[in-house]
């Protein structure tokens, strides 16, 4: 059976792997599991794994990683665990039993760590997640300030968002540049068209212009011409605000309104 140790020698830098090695983070994340179908993506040598076996009801774990598989295979025996080598994004609903998942509890890739917010949202489960630090600020940032951005508009309009604690970067391993935090998300009941989101992207990328100009100014990516945005989109309110001294809520009124006009 392989050791913790020799995982630890064979870190797979494109798959962003940096493991968890302080038992106490992963107890605090597990207190979250308690009786229920949880899921972990990415379980990495297990530590937060075997915490979650303890308290849930049932424990879903997708690692892609081989090598990782077969030593969680080795290392874990708990009746309660559902190890399954797959990349999580390939992973098919009945293989993940989507439906009986309750909350995703997970140290998660920086990497994926926008895809793995979306796939919460768009199949509206809670999550206990640990992230990149600055993302978190960036989920978390008020209008009006440095870091509100696209991010931040869509997570406050998707989640009701609770920071639990910091994680600093030594709680790792291979030690990463930058330090974490776990974060609590709890997913909200609205509903946000591909259209409206790719609105709200567009109006945030040129966040400190009105948003009538960011929008004209991506005309090549609504697919019309200048003149033509700038007559359908002039009598909506708030157009002339810039987008980074709004609310979230402000924001994805305007995107709906120039949704139904644009129809981008």
């Amino acid at each position: 059976m392989a050791s913790i140790n020799e995982i630890y020698g064979r870190p797979i830098k494109s798959l962003g792997q940096n493991f968890l090695k302080n038992q106490d983070i992963a107890i605090a994340e597990a207190a979250h599991s308690y009786d229920k179908v949880v899921l972990e993506i990415g379980p990495g040598y297990g530590i937060l794994t075997k915490e979650l076996c303890k308290h849930a009801k049932r424990v879903i774990a997708v690692e892609k990683d081989a090598n990782l598989y077969r030593f969680l295979k080795n290392e874990i025996k708990s009746k309660k665990l559902n190890l399954i080598h797959k990349d999580f994004f390939k992973a098919s609903d009945e293989e993940l039993d989507t439906d009986k998942i309750e909350i995703v509890i997970a140290n998660i890739p920086y990497n994926l760590s926008s895809k793995v917010i979306e796939w919460l949202f768009a199949n509206s489960k809670q999550a206990v997640l640990c992230l990149q630090k600055e993302f978190v600020e960036h989920m978390r940032a008020k209008c009006d300030t440095e870091n509100y951005s696209r991010l931040s508009v869509m997570s406050e309009l998707c989640f009701s968002m609770t920071k639990i604690l910091d994680v600093s970067r030594g709680n790792f391993y291979p030690v990463p540049k930058v330090d974490s935090a776990v974060i609590y998300l709890k997913p909200r009941q609205v509903k946000i068209s591909q259209s409206e989101k790719r609105l709200i992207n567009l109006m945030m990328q040129h966040k400190n212009k009105t948003m009538r100009n960011a929008l004209v100014d991506s005309h090549k990516y609504l697919n019309l011409k200048k003149p033509e945005i700038a007559e359908k989109i002039s009598g909506i309110e708030l157009i002339t605000e810039r987008a980074y001294k709004l609310q979230p809520q402000k924001i994805l009124e305007v995107a709906k309104m120039a949704s139904k006009l644009l129809k981008p």
